[in-house]
């Protein structure tokens, strides 16, 4: 992977600051983000929406390393704030219901019936070290894992910035930093699930990610190497070491005007725990079973690749995702597989979803006039449409496309109600069924 080190180091020159520090403000800074930032821990406890004016930054040029921390505080003791380092405590839960209807094959393929479940429930601490002369910020998570029924650490590392690269790096457990919807925190996401394609690859890798941003050329980048020496056995983990590269453009992006675009490039290198892999993926619905699945198939290694395209304008939003993944395998003809999805929002009460620059993903929409405010709150509709292709040579995992229209009502920034309808059509088992998905979720974070 030599390529991934002679990438890194062309970026590091090409962003190096030219002339005066004054024309390119560092992106790292000790000093605490506006209140539009999401998942931070800050030195003082943030203004509410009724003590600030106007609307929230749509552009967060700052990151830390905690992640679901939400921006307004229902309590304060769980925070301190120490002269050499600060904590703040907070929890997340996602509770589901779903339903279906099913045509004669697809009660063939898989018996659906309704249930509740628990989605997920985690902890995450997080803080700052602020006797350091550089900004550190610290991050620890443990997530119960609710088809296990275990407990296991979630994102969990040090990020130290280094101003003078306009870079940041995160050693620890953490996301990969493949594709912006899986990058985005699960809890910030317009839909209740990812994509199914983007579910094949793994989310979270320990190891060292190198981030950053470039204000004046637009650029930013995530460039990671991760191995299995502390997670191998885990379920998340199922890559013995991988190589992760991600860049992102944004040639347009104006606070003033709510207008953003990006356009991004992923590639990934892995290899598979004991020269095994295994695909697979559920319908968008954690209650339904995996509906793609290629068993577990020899192979050596596979690199994945694909673009992300996302405009904002607004309260708009319109994306689409791709991505193939090539499978060293010959004893299985070496398959092919891809998949990915086109979106589109609307936040119909005008909010403008945020927009991390140096992280390149969206954020939480933080309501206008929240609900417990005495406001509507904020309501987003939906629209998306999925494809996913694990069927390739001797490696039969089926093929599904979903249509998801669904509405996101946004009680506050720590309460959110999702209600979803699914249309979605399986290919597998020399079967074509179609399913109809009916779904909501309570979400609850602080």
């Amino acid at each position: 992977m030599k390529v991934l080190w002679l990438l890194s180091a062309m970026i590091a020159l090409a962003v190096t600051p030219v002339g005066s520090p004054a024309q390119e403000p560092a992106v790292a800074s000790s000093n605490p983000p506006s209140e539009g930032a999401q998942n931070t821990t800050q030195a003082s406890p943030p203004p509410t929406r009724a003590q600030t004016q106007g609307p929230p930054s749509n552009l967060d040029n700052t990151i830390e390393a905690t992640e679901l921390l939400a921006r307004r505080e229902l309590v304060h003791w769980n925070e301190y704030h120490g002269p050499y380092f600060t904590i703040r405590a907070g929890a997340g839960l996602l509770l589901d219901y779903a339903a279906f209807a099913q045509d004669d094959n697809s009660k063939e393929q898989f018996a659906l019936s309704p249930d509740g479940k628990l989605r997920d429930f985690r902890f995450v601490l997080g803080g700052k070290l602020p006797s350091f002369e550089r900004p550190v910020t610290w991050c620890a998570g443990v997530m119960y894992d609710a088809p296990t029924h275990t407990w296991f650490l979630r994102q969990t590392g040090i990020m130290v910035g280094v101003p003078e690269i306009l870079s940041y790096f995160f050693i620890g457990r953490q996301k990969e930093g493949f594709s912006l919807n899986r990058v985005m925190v699960g809890y910030d996401g317009w839909t209740m699930e990812r994509f199914t394609m983007s579910e094949s690859i793994p989310l979270l890798a320990d190891g060292i990610k190198w981030l950053g941003y470039s204000r004046k050329h637009g650029f930013l980048w995530n460039i990671g190497y991760f191995n299995d020496v502390v997670s191998k056995g885990q379920s998340f983990s199922s890559y013995s070491s991988q190589e992760v590269v991600r860049f992102a453009w944004l040639p347009v992006q104006s606070e003033e005007k709510g207008t953003l675009f990006h356009l991004g490039y992923n590639f990934r290198y892995g290899k598979p725990v004991d020269g095994q892999l295994r695909l697979r993926s559920r319908p968008e619905a954690f209650i339904a079973p995996y509906f793609l699945d290629t068993g577990t198939f020899p192979a050596s290694s596979s690199h994945s690749q694909g673009y992300e395209v996302y405009y904002r304008r607004k309260s708009l939003l319109f994306g689409s995702e791709y991505y193939f993944q090539n499978v060293s395998s010959p004893s299985t003809g070496n398959p092919m597989f891809h998949g990915g999805d086109v979106v589109a929002t609307w936040l119909i009460t005008g909010e403008t979803r945020p927009y991390n620059t140096v992280g390149g993903y969206f954020k939480d929409i933080s309501p206008k006039r929240p609900v417990f405010d005495g406001g509507p709150g904020a309501w987003e509709l939906v629209f998306r449409y999925s494809y996913t292709d694990l069927d390739s040579h001797n490696v039969h995992g089926g093929t599904f496309g979903r249509f998801t229209p669904m509405v996101n009502w946004y009680l506050s920034e720590n309460v959110r109600l999702e209600m979803a309808y699914g249309y979605g059509r399986l290919d597998r088992f020399g079967l074509k069924g179609n399913t109809q998905f009916f779904q909501s979720r309570i979400q609850v974070q602080f």
